[in-house]
């Protein structure tokens, strides 16, 4: 038997060129992920936040920034570690989280 497996959800990927655009000009809140392709808590988190951004679509946006391929933004929020979480909101950064949050926890901190 064979089942066709779900395609993979695309994250919104967030760059030092759309930032403004997808970010500060967003009405709705936005959680953005700092993370690195050789990072391994990166590796762990990347798939709880893409099942985070297929279900808050329309209702929050949950990005995804290389900080590797983006420097500006990782020099502009100061990234010393990944990953790094940050919640903005209205143009303003709500919350911080670094490290490995789990699903329920970011869950009820998006509910929130």
């Amino acid at each position: 038997m064979f089942w066709k497996k779900k395609p993979q959800y695309q994250t919104t990927q967030v760059t030092d060129d759309n930032f403004n655009y997808l970010v500060i000009e967003s009405e709705m809140p936005v959680l953005l992920d700092f993370y690195a392709s050789w990072c391994g808590p990166c590796k762990v988190l990347g798939p709880i936040i893409d099942e985070l951004a297929e279900e808050y679509e329309g209702r929050i946006l949950v990005a995804k920034v290389d900080t590797e391929q983006n420097p500006k933004l990782s020099n502009h929020f100061k990234i010393k570690s990944i990953p790094t979480m940050y919640i903005i909101y209205n143009k303003e950064v709500v919350e911080k989280y670094n490290g490995l949050v789990p699903k329920p926890n970011l869950q009820e901190i998006l509910n929130s």
